[in-house]
């Protein structure tokens, strides 16, 4: 459990150049209180305390802005920055050490009884109001722009989003790492 919390705290020093010490993220990061609570609703969920595990989630929710679902699989040194208004749906996979900003949605458009929402692979990162829908596949690497909304999938290491160019009023796909600023 500690290696975990040490892993979750190294995750956020490493990804947000606001987060200046330990104690800081421990006590003021929602995004990652969010998963904490994740991570105890997810194993009651799987253990047949699905009301608790729903009410839990919900209590989260309400104080973290953060909404994850108890039956979604999150994985290792996910860092949600920023976390306002993050939605994961039920049967979504988000796989080791992937960055999620605000308002990012990975939902569904079914109400089918089976796998319906993205499976997210490793180190991708999802820009703020990114929207994930459907039973897709995020390859590793990938990154998301902000304001994406994607329901097809993404091959490892792809750059996929939306710019706006100022005076054209046109949307134009990012094709190249380099026109992405850098931190």
């Amino acid at each position: 459990m500690f290696t975990k919390l040490h892993e979750d705290i190294a995750a956020i020093l490493a990804r947000d150049p606001a987060a200046r010490n330990s104690v800081e993220v421990l006590l003021c990061y929602p995004g990652m209180h969010a998963l904490w609570v994740h991570r105890i609703s997810h194993f009651l969920w799987t253990h047949h305390a699905k009301l608790l595990a729903r009410m839990l989630s919900h209590a989260a929710r309400r104080r973290t802005g953060v909404e994850i679902h108890p039956g979604a699989v999150i994985g290792r040194r996910v860092v949600i920055d920023h976390g306002m208004g993050v939605v994961i749906g039920e049967t979504a996979r988000i796989e080791d050490d992937v960055l999620i900003y605000s308002g990012v949605v990975i939902g569904s458009t079914s109400h089918r009884h089976s796998i319906r929402h993205p499976t997210i692979g490793r180190n991708v990162l999802i820009g703020a109001n990114a929207v994930l829908l459907g039973p897709i596949h995020i390859g590793q690497r990938a990154k998301i722009g902000a304001g994406a909304i994607l329901r097809e999938d993404v091959p490892p290491g792809a750059i996929v989003g939306v710019v706006a160019r100022p005076g054209q009023g046109e949307r134009v796909p990012i094709r190249d790492l380099a026109a992405i600023p850098a931190r």
